[in-house]
């Protein structure tokens, strides 16, 4: 992690106490690493391996997207945005180490360059009525929106209230953040993915690697993939599922009583599931402020609507379902 920035924020905030969801929220997005792809054949380079439209991504539009093994099981996710000529790939720090290291054996003799930008720049998070008012220029006027003010990229995040993602280099980020902070208050590290669980946006960590098709995880609902854009890794599983196959397991949205969260990958029960698989898997879960935990889970359909899904077993906390910001198409239901 960028030294001078968790020196300051050590210096100046304690987010071990701070609340989860104020209503004007700053959040410190250390948790997320950077991947910079540069050089003159970078937007074919990773057109052939990410599940989105890499075309789409320019300086006024950012995009989610995801990386498949041959057999269409995300590796990873990814929010992409353009900052100068180069294309960041935005990922949980966690994995950025076994990613990077896989793209780059694939650029062969491309004139591609794939670098660790984790410390060069940070990201903060910004959510509330008030967000708007504390931008450093003009706010994107539509979700996934990106906007460019000297230093600073803006990227609007889809959620339950005005959400934008900012990156900067420390020194500038920390003016930032004194300016800010005199309106907003710190909030905790769980606030920022709370609210992406809200909004429906998964997340692949090291325990849910290989775990999901780009679908189970409801990718190709908010634009994270594209099934006009040609090849790319995993693609051939990942079509066949979207024009041959029938899903059989989606993510939900879901409420979890109990003081305890799951951790990713944690398996869910149902009595009416016959497969092998279990009835489902956690994607993240973070506390809620009116008590027990919300999530995403990839669930079975068919157990989902029997509505008698628990955490592990069955005499595990019972699981809610609730409504996702986004419709599923006829036949996903």
């Amino acid at each position: 992690m960028n030294n001078d920035w968790q020196a300051f924020l050590q210096e100046h905030t304690d987010l071990a106490s701070a609340p989860l969801l104020p209503d004007c929220a700053l959040s410190d997005l250390s948790h997320l690493g950077l991947i910079r792809a540069s050089g003159a054949d970078v937007r074919d380079f990773l057109q052939g391996q990410l599940t989105s439209d890499i075309r789409q991504v320019d300086a006024n539009h950012s995009q989610m997207s995801s990386y498949c093994s041959p057999k269409g099981r995300m590796l990873a996710t990814f929010r992409l945005f353009q900052r100068g000529d180069d294309i960041y790939l935005q990922l949980p720090r966690e994995v950025l180490p076994a990613i990077l290291k896989r793209l780059r054996m694939f650029v062969l003799r491309a004139q591609v360059t794939l670098d660790d930008a984790s410390d060069e720049l940070v990201s903060v998070g910004l959510a509330g009525d008030c967000a708007e008012s504390l931008l450093p220029g003009p706010a994107p006027t539509a979700d996934n929106g990106v906007s460019q003010t000297g230093e600073f990229t803006v990227i609007r995040i889809p959620g339950d209230r005005p959400r934008f993602e900012l990156i900067a280099p420390a020194a500038a980020m920390q003016e930032f953040w004194t300016r800010a902070a005199a309106t907003a208050t710190p909030a905790s590290p769980d606030s920022w993915p709370l609210l992406d669980i809200r909004a429906g946006l998964p997340t692949v960590v090291s325990e849910t690697a290989e775990a999901f098709v780009p679908q189970m995880a409801n990718l190709q609902l908010v634009d994270g993939v594209s099934f006009t854009k040609g090849c790319y890794t995993g693609q051939e599983i990942v079509a066949r599922m979207q024009y041959l196959g029938k899903l059989k397991r989606r993510m939900y949205r879901v409420r979890i009583p109990g003081d305890r969260c799951p951790q990713p990958g944690e398996e869910l029960f149902s009595a009416s599931s016959e497969s092998g698989q279990g009835a489902g898997r956690v994607v993240d879960a973070r506390p809620s402020p009116d008590g027990g935990c919300e999530a995403l889970a990839v669930i079975q359909i068919s157990s989902a609507e029997q509505n008698d899904l628990h955490l592990g077993s069955a005499d595990g906390p019972a699981l809610v379902i609730e409504d996702l910001p986004y419709a599923f198409a006829i036949g996903e239901q």
